[in-house]
């Protein structure tokens, strides 16, 4: 569908006019009646598929066709602070033109921040997107006043419950009025989501799942079977001159890792910058930034940063450890690819780490080809899927100087 088969507002219109947005995406399409209609609903699509407009533009068009505009009319509630800039970014970008407001509530900042946002929260912007603990904050202080909000939009909300915002999420949905829509927005559908809907959703709500099994057929998927101790010698080794790749991202999965993995790479005079919740508010917006501007060739960052982070044209992406669900894998390298441009996706598998991409193998329902740690670095762990644990010994796993290959198996190539 074209947008303006919506039947949306001029001005709304306008707006995505001047963004170059002309047909909506499968999750636009399903998702927009049924938010214009007011219905409650659950939807399972990742980063990269429109969901951010799928919610943002009905959302948009329902305040505008309110008689009296008082108060707060939206709240969103997103796991980062990146993410509740970028929403806020895309919204000022879509609504331009309808004079609806905006204003997003994150930590981290200064106290000329926490007044833009005390006064947002009690003279009332249209839309407010924040994240759990920082709304707490102002809703523990008693003047936060929700009485006029009719529309509940939970982004991420997989990725906020692993991070344990269950009681937070309860705490702020009981503030709010019992008469309202309900929206909930999520890359994964784990029994816990479910919990979630019943508790804040009394009615039905209807359902959207798009498939996540199948990366982009853009994206080339390579893994190196390695030991966790050679990984930081092989990242290295793979990134050094790459210069047909302007723009890298690494996925860790602790920030103590994004520390050592940017420290490597600095070591060896490559640009990469570290984004965690180590860093000032500030600071972080600066590391995007400089991303974005490729500046900086290389961002590392764990999963949770990374939700937030909406960066066209990356070329690279590497997993320097296994997400946890098999889902993230394709969350992660659906990253690179987007649009229907091309990208490459370098997977590292340790002794540890085999189990889980056997089952990211079955999701994805393709086996990725494997290569060995490349000799000069030492001998690889061979690929042993359907065992679980630490215990995959593959020949020469005692050996920890230089070695003088890696284990040879089925469908392995060197590069």
């Amino acid at each position: 569908m074209r947008f303006d088969e919506f039947n949306f507002d001029y001005d709304l219109l306008d707006g995505l006019d001047a963004m170059g947005f002309v047909n909506a995406t499968p999750i636009q399409e399903q998702a927009i009646p049924l938010i214009l209609d007011r219905e409650d609903l659950i939807a399972c699509a990742q980063t990269g598929t429109g969901k951010t407009a799928a919610f943002l533009l009905p959302v948009i068009q329902l305040i505008m066709d309110r008689r009296e505009r008082k108060g707060i009319s939206a709240i969103i509630i997103v796991p980062t602070r990146e993410l509740a800039i970028q929403i806020d970014k895309q919204l000022e970008g879509l609504g331009y033109y309808t004079g609806v407001s905006s204003l997003p509530v994150y930590g981290g900042g200064d106290s000329k921040s926490w007044d833009r946002q005390k006064k947002a929260l009690t003279k009332g912007a249209d839309i407010i997107i924040a994240t759990p603990g920082r709304m707490i904050s102002h809703l523990n202080l008693g003047y936060v006043d929700l009485k006029s909000v009719e529309h509940l939009i939970l982004d991420e909300a997989d990725r906020m419950l692993d991070m344990g915002f269950f009681d937070d999420i309860m705490l702020i949905i009981n503030n709010l009025p019992k008469k309202r829509q309900n929206l909930m927005f999520s890359a994964t559908m784990p029994p816990k989501i479910r919990k979630l809907a019943k508790e804040m959703m009394d009615s039905e709500p209807k359902q959207i799942t798009l498939s996540l099994s199948k990366p982009a057929d853009g994206v080339m998927q390579i893994v190196y079977m390695v030991y966790e101790r050679y990984k930081i010698e092989l990242i290295c080794k793979l990134i050094d001159g790459k210069k047909k790749y302007p723009s890298i991202l690494v996925f860790s999965s602790t920030k103590k890792t994004v520390r050592e993995i940017t420290k490597a790479l600095i070591k060896r005079k490559l640009p990469a910058r570290a984004i965690s919740s180590d860093l000032e508010q500030g600071e972080r917006e600066t590391v995007l930034q400089e991303f974005r501007a490729r500046k900086v060739q290389i961002l590392v960052a764990t999963d949770i940063l990374a939700r937030g982070i909406d960066i066209k044209d990356i070329n690279l992406v590497i997993n320097y450890d296994i997400p946890r669900d098999a889902e993230d894998y394709v969350h992660r390298i659906g990253r690179t690819a987007r649009a229907d441009t091309s990208g490459v996706a370098i997977t590292f598998i340790s002794e540890n780490d085999q189990y889980r991409f056997g089952k990211i193998e079955k999701l994805i329902e393709q086996e990725v080809r494997k290569y060995d740690t490349p000799i000069e670095i030492g001998e690889s762990p061979k690929y042993q899927p359907n065992k679980k644990g630490n215990n995959f010994r593959g020949r020469g796993s005692n050996h920890r100087g230089k070695g003088k290959g890696g284990n040879r198996y089925k469908g392995s190539k060197r590069r």
